[in-house]
């Protein structure tokens, strides 16, 4: 008896080593899984098809978040896949989406349309979450030519990195744009002229953008035998620099130059670190956001005419704190922005804005749209003591003073009658 006791436990002791063995075996091969998926996922990515998005009214940030396995291309010309959307108005008041997916390279000979359409009732969040469905069923039949067709099952399964493919520019991107008008009457004649160069880059850990702009307009009026000549003009550079820190903190510094008749600076330096914090994910931004943004800086001015502080030119020091919240939801869109600002060196020079705007969807068919916004405002430092010209003041050539203001407005609508927004007439335009 003792010895089949013996026995008994001998393969108890064999049987709880197997099991622990092929546990480990299971939990190594798991993790050397685990592993090997990214690094293949950022090879498929590698590879993945360039899709040119030709489409001026979609929420690129929302696709681009909920659409990951194609590589996004600014060119057409570089693109296997374009997709060109176009946009109608139905009868009822709703939109019709058409996506016209025309394959080049590899894919040159699949080409198709599929539409999408929404309803005047519709929130602009349902809008676009039917429209990204689209996108995705559009997209399939260029996928299944490709090794991502092993992770597809009716969704993409698998969300890769935006940016984990190469990029000879870096990511950075370059914007130059001039423009000119001349306008004229018999007793009035304007010129204007426009410029802006800009250098952005922006990838899920860094963004910078670069700019400088400048902008003149003078215009002419001929009234009986004299001639008021009124110019207005401005310089902007400016420069952004933000670092991601984690899921919700972001550090980063701007810059800024200025030159602006209007607000009489001949010249105003304006460097300041900043610290951002999101109460919500910054995975989360397309839906919604509460970001809290202070910043604290030194900026040195100089102006065209002497102040009514009695100054050529100053230093200062001050801080802002800008709380931002926004959320997209099918009832609609609400966004509240404050925003306050004081001088160091005497807090009654301050600045206070609030702003909002409010679509609200009450009930079907029904909508209330709200917007407004209220400044208190206590640091107009750039005021020339001169103050304006009763032209000046006509044609807004300078600042004026002033202790607020404000603007509201409100909409309402109502539609009702045919749910079906399916049928197009372009005849007679809108």
């Amino acid at each position: 008896m003792l010895e089949y006791l013996t026995m008994k436990k001998m393969r108890y002791k064999i049987l709880t080593i197997f099991i622990i063995l092929n546990l480990f075996i299971l939990f190594t091969t798991a993790l050397s899984y685990a592993d090997s998926i990214k690094p293949d996922m950022d090879v498929l990515k590698e590879n993945a098809p360039k899709v040119f998005l030709d489409c001026w009214r979609c929420d690129r940030d929302y696709i681009r978040t909920n659409v990951t396995f194609v590589n996004y291309v600014r060119d057409r010309q570089i693109a296997d896949i374009h997709i060109l959307v176009t946009i109608q108005r139905t009868g009822p008041g709703g939109y019709e989406y058409t996506l016209n997916f025309i394959g080049h390279n590899d894919f040159s000979n699949i080409q198709h349309i599929l539409k999408y359409f929404s309803n005047r009732t519709d929130a602009w969040d349902t809008t676009r979450k039917g429209f990204v469905e689209v996108l995705k069923k559009g997209l399939f039949p260029f996928m299944v030519h490709t090794p991502f067709v092993e992770h597809f099952k009716v969704d993409f399964q698998r969300k890769t990195n935006p940016t984990s493919v190469s990029d000879k520019w870096n990511f950075w991107v370059y914007s130059i744009s001039l423009r000119g008008s001349i306008r004229g009457q018999s007793t009035r004649r304007s010129v204007s002229m426009r410029g802006n160069l800009s250098a952005n880059r922006v990838t899920p850990d860094m963004k910078i953008r670069l700019g400088i702009s400048g902008n003149f307009d003078e215009s002419r009026f001929d009234i009986e035998d004299k001639t008021i000549v009124s110019t207005s003009k401005s310089k902007n550079l400016w420069a952004l620099f933000v670092k991601s820190i984690s899921d919700h903190w972001s550090i980063g510094a701007s810059f800024g130059m200025s030159q602006s008749t209007y607000n009489n600076i001949d010249l105003s330096i304006n460097p300041a670190p900043t610290v951002e914090y999101n109460f919500f994910p910054y995975s989360e931004s397309t839906r919604r956001q509460l970001r809290f943004l202070y910043r604290i800086g030194y900026a040195y001015h100089k102006y065209y005419e002497e102040t009514i502080y009695e100054k050529m030119k100053e230093h200062l020091l001050g801080q802002s704190l800008n709380i931002t919240f926004e959320v997209r939801e099918p009832w609609g869109n609400a966004e509240i922005d404050v925003e306050g600002s004081t001088l160091f060196h005497d807090v009654k020079l301050n600045h206070l804005r609030v702003s909002g705007e409010l679509n609200l969807r009450l009930f079907q068919g029904f909508s209330l749209n709200l917007d407004a916004s209220y400044s208190q405002i206590h640091d107009q430092i750039t005021l020339p003591m001169g103050g304006a010209t009763l032209d000046e003041i006509l044609l807004a050539r300078k600042i004026l003073a002033t202790d607020f203001s404000y603007d509201f407005s409100v909409g309402l609508s109502y539609t009702f009658g045919s749910i079906y927004s399916n049928v197009v007439n372009p005849r007679f335009g809108r």
